[in-house]
């Protein structure tokens, strides 16, 4: 079972992450927390899989907690619920180390899939919310967002074949396991790609690297995991 700790201080967003993840036969909820505070807290006693935090709460925002957490407890995964309008939010996470970002209006099923790519050990950005980071990040009108996307594609390009194909999985969201499924490569070649990628890229981290293959266009259309 893949053990959740669910923050949030809206009490019906709680039970609502809460309902959706129990449809899942995999998942489960250990613990909730109303602020970041009480997440780390629990974090600390539960030591879960996964823990989904909401960025905006009361005494320690979701940030600051997910920092401490990482910091704490380096394996459990970081998931971020976001709402539209905290862009510069989303950038810090991606700093810090969060690797799923979610919006709190999106499908249901992302957040299911997403949960299940943090633990596994990939990254996951919403559709959404990588629209929302690219567009952020080329903020300053048509000639901003031109020249992001081909300094993407030629960071991208200074990757071998085989790596450009990893990393347009990774920005679908799948996993080591996944890719080298799809690939017919041994999952420990995979991991190697995705360390060659990172160093390549000059990114610290798999969402970091998902941004720039959704910046370069690569992402393939359909998200869709075995």
């Amino acid at each position: 079972m893949i053990q959740v700790l669910v923050a949030d201080d809206e009490p019906m967003v709680r039970k609502g992450v809460r309902a959706v993840l129990s449809t899942a036969p995999d998942l489960t909820v250990v613990a909730e927390a109303a602020d970041g505070h009480a997440a780390v807290e629990l974090a600390r006693l539960h030591r879960p899989d996964v823990a989904v935090l909401d960025i905006r709460m009361p005494r320690v925002d979701g940030l600051r907690a997910a920092a401490e957490i990482r910091r704490t407890l380096p394996t459990t995964g970081i998931v971020m619920l976001t709402t539209f309008g905290e862009d510069e939010y989303i950038l810090r996470a991606l700093g810090d180390g969060a690797a799923g970002f979610l919006i709190k209006s999106g499908e249901p099923e992302e957040l299911i899939a997403g949960v299940r790519a943090v633990a596994d050990g990939a990254a996951y950005l919403s559709p959404k919310v990588a629209a929302r980071v690219i567009a952020h990040l080329a903020a300053g009108g048509a000639g901003a967002r031109a020249e992001r996307h081909a300094a993407a594609r030629c960071r991208v390009e200074t990757l071998t074949p085989r790596e450009r194909q990893v990393l347009a999985f990774l920005g679908a969201g799948l996993t080591n396991g996944q890719i080298a499924r799809r690939l017919h490569l041994v999952e420990g070649t995979v991991k190697a790609h995705v360390s060659s990628i990172l160093t390549r890229l000059g990114v610290d981290n798999r969402a970091a690297a998902a941004v720039v293959a959704h910046e370069a266009g690569i992402v393939p259309a359909s998200r869709t995991a075995e």
